[in-house]
Formats: C-alpha cells, sequence, structure tokens
C-alpha cells in the first residue's frame, strides 16, 4: 500500500482540462485528507501451467467509462455507481488488470511466450478481455469481478474461445482497505481461472 498525490495524475493528460484549471484542482484536492492508494496482486500458488505454450499477446481490457478510472466502486442496491471515499487504486483499472493478468501467466510458467502488444513478438493468439463488473455490491457487502474473455488467432482474427469469469468476495468492510482487499481476492480468483482456460 502506497501513499498518492492530492490529484490524479489523468487530469493533467487531458488536454480538454486548462492547465491553470488542473492546477486548482490538484490545490483543492490538497485541502482533504489524501486518499490511500491500493495496487491488485498477481497470483502465484497455483501451480506450473500445462497445454499450449504458443506466443500470446494480453490486450488492454475494454469497459466501460465508471470503471475506466483508478477509484473504488460502490453498487447500491438500485444499480447507481457511486466513489468510495478517501482511496484509489494505483492506476485505471484496465492497465492494472492487464498488468497483473500477464503477470499470472508469468507465475504460471509462460514467462517467455506471453507479452503485451507492442512488445516485439509474434504472437499465434490475442487475448481479449472485457472488464464487466469490478466493485463493491453494497446490498450483500460482496466484491464482484466479472472479464468476458476472448481467445483470437492474430493471423486469423477469428475467436477460437470465449468464456465468462467471475467472482464474489465478502468484503469485511465497505471501506478503502475492506474493499480493496476483496476486490483483489476476486480477481485473484478471476485471473487463475482465466490463465488456466488459455494455457
Amino acid at each position: 500500500m502506497i501513499k498518492a498525490l492530492c490529484a490524479p495524475a489523468r487530469l493533467f493528460r487531458n488536454p480538454a482540462i486548462p492547465l491553470a484549471v488542473a492546477g486548482a484542482l490538484l490545490l483543492a484536492g490538497c485541502s482533504g485528507p489524501t486518499p490511500t492508494t491500493f495496487d491488485l496482486s498477481a497470483p502465484s500458488n497455483f501451480g506450473r501451467l500445462g497445454g499450449s505454450r504458443a506466443p500470446l499477446v494480453v490486450a488492454e481490457p475494454t469497459t466501460v467509462q465508471a470503471l475506466d478510472s483508478d477509484r473504488l466502486i460502490v453498487k447500491d442496491s438500485t444499480g447507481a455507481l457511486s466513489f468510495l471515499g478517501g482511496a484509489q487504486w494505483a492506476d485505471r483499472v484496465p492497465k492494472l488488470v492487464q498488468t497483473r493478468l500477464v503477470q499470472t501467466f508469468e507465475n504460471g510458467s509462460r514467462i517467455g511466450s506471453v507479452a503485451r502488444p507492442g512488445e516485439r513478438i509474434v504472437p499465434d493468439l490475442q487475448l481479449n478481455t472485457d472488464i464487466r463488473s469490478f466493485n463493491i455490491d453494497a446490498a450483500s457487502g460482496t466484491a464482484v469481478v466479472e472479464i468476458t474473455a476472448k481467445l483470437v488467432g492474430d493471423r486469423t482474427g477469428l475467436v477460437q474461445r470465449a468464456r465468462m469469469f467471475s467472482a464474489r468476495v465478502p468484503a469485511s468492510a465497505v471501506d478503502g482497505a475492506g474493499a480493496a482487499h476483496a476486490l483483489d481476492r476476486a480477481l485473484s480468483q478471476v485471473l487463475i481461472d482465466i490463465v488456466r482456460w488459455a494455457r
């Protein structure tokens, strides 16, 4: 767990926000408590992978705009989404999930045959994923992670296999630490399932 700057760095990457406005938002963000920053982990205790060792590229997951951020999200019984105050992820959720998915493949002995796009390997397959859910369900007090995965032939563009993976883990509390820990555990289950399925 690490501490973060007062305002998200993405403010300064957005050309639609003038620098003066971004600076004002930074100062405004510093007036309150600094958000606690949480990270996600890559499972490493699930054994070595068998099966195919075909070179594989893991694309950054797609998702809806609400989940394409560094905020922890709570979904209430009406389906409304809200940000959990005082907490944030170390990066955008899709980027973090991509990084931990690659590392999970590597931890399962696929270190020589998995990469991100642009890392100069010639892949046989591309793994495309979409994050459907990555939030705390307030009604049940559980972390919900749902990710669809498609294995696509890199040369043919044909979908070879597709499946949805999901996990629900009870959260000890609907606060930063409780939510982050539960979402990390739920994601770990999903990552292991995806890696075993795609081996």
